[in-house]
């Protein structure tokens, strides 16, 4: 019998928490919202469905909670993983040999794709990769749910607020359903998109009239390609270049503000991975340069298409995955470089060496805990001007010699 009521109690814990009471400021703030789902063309009805018996869920990240600590988002695995965990070669080589079967699948569909929109198709099948593990993870979020939370006391209210009521107007028009499923920031289906690029960029490409990004992968694929393309994909172009870079390399120029043409990065030393030489249109093309380890680790030179998969997702290590599994479906192989052992601070001590920067006149962009190119930079203008070693990496030692010398 014990046995049996520790496996209850053990089933019970198991269970979704059920929604709490009703929140009266967050049932007032859904019925204020009904006006403007009105002007978006919902229905009472469906505005009722969608709401009634709707709790907050305050345990998702990116929350302003009123009387809670605020909670900085440590949610997204690419900014607080060091970037060999999370370019895992394991997982790459996994993903890279499913690509490779879907390449071959959805052959027909994906030549038509990239003969429309420009996109390759291993570009496109590596975002449907890195989104969903190519629609075999089921996200676990009420899409509702999310966009509510977010809207009521999210960091980004007026955004999600109009995120909502789009999802509703998908739901109202037939494109979605009310169970429909989305990741904690909202993202729905196979290559997840916020409701208002389903607006924007939703393609019927299957031909059976139906925009469904949640079902059918050749309106999923060509729906990421057309939101590439609107973001300013350059057909014919590489999404980086792997090079070496020189051994007196000054990382404080790895930043988007610095830009040359690729020709004169490699007259200045940098070397092209596994002799993969640009073509000569690309040579004449701006890029910057990426250290994602600072001196340590691989370095990229980055023109124009890898900001357009950087506005997918705003993170240096999630375009390098894409890029990179893109790179590995057409079998191509892993990182010439590889990633070092380097470690992560954690984000509280990225955030306050960001502060120390900032109050130095170094680093003007978000104290977000998040070692991003900026930081980078303005970490190394800091090692120059106190005389250690550059290398452009947040260490603790660096953190230290910081606090050493308020």
């Amino acid at each position: 019998m014990r046995r049996l009521a520790i496996l209850a109690a053990l089933l019970w814990l198991a269970l979704p928490a059920a929604p709490s009471r009703a929140d009266p400021g967050f049932q007032a703030f859904l019925a204020g919202a009904w006006p403007e789902a009105q002007r978006h063309g919902i229905t009472r009805a469906t505005f009722e469905a969608a709401t009634r018996g709707l709790a907050p869920d305050y345990g998702l990240p990116d929350l302003v909670v009123p009387g809670r600590p605020e909670r900085p988002d440590r949610a997204q695995p690419e900014f607080v993983q060091t970037p060999a965990a999370y370019l895992s070669e394991k997982t790459i080589s996994r993903l890279a040999a499913h690509g490779r079967l879907l390449l071959a699948r959805h052959r027909a569909t994906l030549d038509a794709i990239e003969r429309e929109h420009g996109v390759p198709a291993t570009v496109v099948l590596a975002i449907f990769g890195r989104e969903t593990d190519y629609g075999r993870h089921k996200l676990q979020h009420g899409a509702i749910r999310v966009l509510a939370t977010q809207a009521y006391v999210g960091r980004r209210k007026a955004q999600f607020r109009e995120e909502l009521l789009l999802a509703l107007k998908m739901v109202q028009e037939g494109h979605a359903s009310l169970a429909m499923k989305s990741s904690w920031a909202g993202a729905l289906g196979l290559t997840q998109f916020l409701p208002s690029d389903f607006y924007r960029y939703a393609v019927d490409f299957d031909g059976d009239g139906r925009r469904d990004i949640f079902g059918s992968v050749p309106d999923a694929l060509a729906s990421a390609a057309r939101q590439l393309v609107g973001k300013g994909w350059q057909r014919g172009r590489r999404w980086a270049y792997e090079v070496r870079a020189p051994a007196d390399v000054d990382c404080t120029i790895a930043q988007p503000g610095h830009t040359q043409p690729i020709r004169e990065w490699l007259r200045r030393g940098f070397v092209p991975a596994r002799g993969l030489r640009p073509g000569a249109m690309e040579m004449s093309e701006p890029a910057s340069l990426l250290l994602p380890e600072g001196t340590y680790g691989p370095a990229f030179l980055t023109p124009k298409n890898y900001y357009v998969i950087k506005d997918y997702n705003f993170s240096d290590l999630y375009v390098l995955f894409v890029g990179h599994l893109a790179d590995r479906i057409g079998a191509a192989r892993p990182f010439e470089t590889p990633w070092s052992k380097s470690t992560q601070l954690r984000t509280v001590e990225v955030e306050a060496m960001q502060r120390r920067l900032a109050e130095l006149g170094l680093y003007g962009d978000r104290i977000d805990g998040k070692a991003g190119m900026l930081t980078r930079a303005a970490l190394g203008a800091y090692q120059k001007a106190n005389g250690l070693k550059l290398d452009c990496w947040p260490t603790a030692e660096v953190l230290a010699h910081m606090r050493a010398r308020r």
